[in-house]
């Protein structure tokens, strides 16, 4: 469908990648992955004309439609949520306008040969509807944002009155909506909840019928959808036939057989400078080193690419909390409606969080789950009912508005050490560097780091300090899956107790062992893993 033939690119002095080659397949789904800045987003660029390659070309199957998600949602206004949502296919709508004015001239006499030809361009009309989805397409695009979370109630609001999050799902609903030939996804569950995710997986894989191309930073959304992964690292474009994890094993083997090959050369390549600089100087030999000598000329060099160094940093012990953390008696939280009456978030809510539990609190978008997290940490009042901290309990919160605190004009290292006062650089240094800060970028000034680089220092000098009680609203947003996995295992090892809400199934999967699901309103425990969660809440559902 679309082949990419010895493509290069390179920024300025960075070359991201040289004689390329991969294809995107029909109906096949691929991720594409690779450490920030490697090129990703200039593949996507390049597929979709918005960049030209430097060299090698791009070809594409005629009249394939193209729909590109980017995190850049571009200027939205002057229209209701559904007629955005419907605006991207307007070529589908016009489409459906010509036929209705071929069915009307068909109607009027004229030569046979006129009708002939008006008879072709209808059905190719009537075929190239068909095949866009026109006969459905309000249908589908109500379907859609109702799915991503914006219901029939907020169809006809003004797209402006939307919040950026928001304005991001109604950008990835139009280009579902489009139903393209080739699906371009760049990292499509930023700005989505759980059960967006959940509901875009299922109809990724079972309506829509094009290929995928998708960076996604979602282990588990990779791994259900996708048969193929072309990753972009080193200067070099890999494709690998498998989902995420395999993609993850297959790399691995390919590094420890790449190590072992490039040994191997070092040392015959040893060895043949040192018979050339034992000899090099015996005329009776000396054939025999000019042979030797243009053999390792014509030798191609096996590099091993440089892996990015990974420091774990050993997290000082928290001081040890009382085995009562936080303690609900008839916890409930009501906010004014606009029209005068209340919205009751969640109530009778009553327990006991213990020490050392690690809690992920769920519920569907809007159930209250973040309010839930703000009245444990302070940030607001219950309505009624008490929450108490226990004896030696020291709380940290952190939200996505976490990141607005910080101060613009500060380094990252001067950030980190104002938690860590009293701490040696070097000690500095190696938290910074566990959250992937090293070398120069710890001088990086707050104003011109990204949102993920943002969220992994909130989250440093979180964990930094001497607390035991961790209240975490989102924290993998922004995040991509190295830095995930480095915030997993250091909760992992946080001997503290741990509230959190995420929407990344794998990080709670691995890490909680108590769920709390705020469902209408009210409160439901359940004493065991994540997993163990989705069963039982299936067979709750289920009756």
């Amino acid at each position: 469908m679309i082949h990419c033939t010895n493509l290069s690119r390179q920024h300025g002095s960075q070359l991201l990648f040289q004689n390329a080659n991969f294809q995107i397949l029909p109906g096949v789904r691929t991720g594409l992955v690779g450490p920030n800045g490697a090129g990703k987003s200039t593949i996507f660029r390049l597929i979709t004309g918005e960049e030209q390659a430097d060299k090698g070309e791009i070809s594409c199957a005629k009249n394939t439609v193209i729909g590109y998600f980017s995190q850049e949602v571009g200027e939205m206004t002057g229209r209701s949520a559904l007629e955005e949502t419907m605006a991207a296919a307007s070529e589908v709508v016009q489409l459906g306008v010509a036929m209705r004015e071929m069915e009307e001239a068909m109607s009027q006499p004229m030569e046979d040969d006129a009708m002939a030809a008006l008879l072709e361009r209808y059905g190719n009309a009537v075929e190239e509807f068909e095949h866009r989805g026109g006969y459905d397409l309000e249908t589908r695009a109500r379907t859609v944002l109702t799915g991503l979370g914006i219901g029939p109630e907020d169809f006809h609001r003004p797209v402006e009155s939307f919040s950026g999050g928001w304005k991001m799902r109604i950008a990835l609903a139009k280009i579902l909506t489009l139903n393209p030939d080739v699906l371009l996804l760049d990292e499509p569950t930023n700005h989505l909840d759980l059960e967006s995710i959940v509901w875009l997986e299922e109809w990724l894989a079972s309506e829509f019928k094009g290929a995928v191309l998708m960076t996604c930073h979602d282990r588990d959304f990779m791994n259900r959808l996708v048969s193929r992964i072309i990753e972009v690292a080193n200067g070099a474009v890999t494709t690998y036939s498998g989902n995420y994890d395999f993609y993850e094993r297959e790399r691995d083997i390919r590094r420890e057989q790449l190590i072992a090959s490039h040994q191997r050369q070092q040392d015959m390549l040893a060895k043949e400078e040192e018979f050339i600089a034992r000899f090099a100087a015996r005329a009776s030999h000396a054939a025999q080193v000019q042979s030797r000598v243009k053999k390792l000329e014509k030798i191609e060099r096996i590099e091993v690419p440089a892996e990015q160094r990974l420091v774990r940093f050993e997290f000082p012990e928290p001081p040890r909390s009382g085995d009562e953390v936080v303690t609900m008696a008839n916890l409930g939280k009501v906010w004014p409606r606009p029209d005068g009456g209340e919205k009751s978030i969640f109530g009778g809510v009553s327990g006991v969080i213990r020490r050392g539990q690690k809690i992920a609190v769920v519920g569907v978008n809007g159930a209250g789950k973040s309010t839930f997290l703000k009245v444990l940490a302070g940030q607001t009042e219950a309505t009624c009912g008490t929450v108490q901290i226990g004896a030696n309990v020291f709380p940290g919160y952190f939200s996505q508005h976490a990141m607005e605190v910080l101060i613009p004009t500060k380094t990252v290292f001067e950030t980190v050490q104002d938690v860590m006062p009293l701490a040696a650089v070097g000690t500095i240094r190696n938290l910074c560097a566990a959250f992937l800060f090293q070398g120069d970028s710890v001088e990086k000034r707050i104003i011109s780091l990204s949102g993920g680089e943002k969220s992994r220092l909130v989250l440093a000098t979180l964990l930094a300090r001497p607390l035991n009680f961790l209240i975490l609203d989102e924290p993998t947003n922004h995040l991509d899956l190295q830095s995930r996995e480095l915030l997993l295992a250091a909760l992992k090892n946080f001997t503290g107790t741990v509230v959190l809400v995420s929407h990344d199934r794998h990080f709670l999967r691995s890490l909680v062992d108590q769920v709390l699901e705020i469902d209408h309103g009210e409160m439901r425990t359940y004493g065991g893993d994540y997993g163990y969660y989705l069963r039982k809440a299936a067979e709750l559902h289920a009756a």
